[in-house]
């Protein structure tokens, strides 16, 4: 866990009160030292990525190069009726890589992104979530990691889930040099239907919300000028 340690600048005693309050908090340079280079570099060169999305309104994953390998007649009829969803409910499109899934059924490779699940549930980085936010509860951190390419995007939703146990949701951000013209943006919805506020998805820094919350990532541009890289996931109470 030495390439991950928290930005001395980020005391949680200090940027704490205003989590508390507005139950969410951008927070630029995470991380110190090199520890976001190290995970932009795995993530843009291996990483096994999965196409995630929903056919019909239920979850389905299939490896990304499979998915682009598609006749691309076919591809335009799936993905035809997936934006038809989309107008009317939740849907989303984005490739991932399940990180705590993969470490919970014995299956390590040696990738970065496993590093900082460990990190993510060591006491060092659970004591500060606990100060940071004032909930002695948090316990687990899950993590996956997510790349969202030209066209993809993530509806409005609130990440509540029955017996899932969670807290709060991170994004540690990992693409350099985002503007906002190029969309992806994580987007908290008020009650009337307005954005209430956004964050671009700036180099090494960490989004972090409180549970349930509506929000969405907007979609990233045909314009944008690389991909939308992060690792994601949720603080919970216990284990899933």
């Amino acid at each position: 866990m030495a390439d991950f340690e928290i930005g001395p600048h980020l005391d949680p005693a200090r940027i704490g009160p205003v989590f508390q309050r507005a139950g969410r908090l951008h927070m630029p340079d995470f991380l110190d030292g090199a520890g976001a280079a190290r995970l932009h570099t795995a993530l843009t060169s291996s990483t096994a990525w999965s196409r995630s999305l929903m056919l019909g309104r239920k979850a389905f994953t299939l490896p990304t190069a499979d998915w682009d390998a598609l006749p691309a007649d076919n591809r335009a009829e799936l993905e035809a009726g997936i934006l038809s969803e989309a107008r009317a409910g939740f849907q989303y499109a984005f490739d991932t890589w399940p990180v705590s899934d993969e470490i919970e059924a014995g299956r390590r490779s040696g990738h970065p992104a496993e590093a900082f699940h460990d990190f993510l549930n060591s006491p060092v980085f659970l004591d500060w979530i606990r100060a940071l936010t004032g909930d002695s509860r948090a316990a687990y951190c899950d993590a996956q990691c997510t790349r969202y390419r030209p066209g993809d995007y993530l509806n409005r939703h609130t990440d509540a889930a029955e017996g899932k146990h969670r807290l709060f949701a991170y994004v540690m951000n990992l693409t350099p040099g985002w503007s906002v013209d190029w969309g992806g943006l994580l987007q908290f919805i008020d009650q009337d239907g307005h954005v209430a506020e956004a964050y671009t998805p700036a180099f090494n820094a960490l989004n972090i919300f409180t549970v349930p919350q509506p929000h969405s990532v907007s979609l990233v541009t045909p314009f944008a000028g690389g991909d939308r890289l992060a690792v994601t996931g949720w603080i919970r109470s216990q284990r899933p």
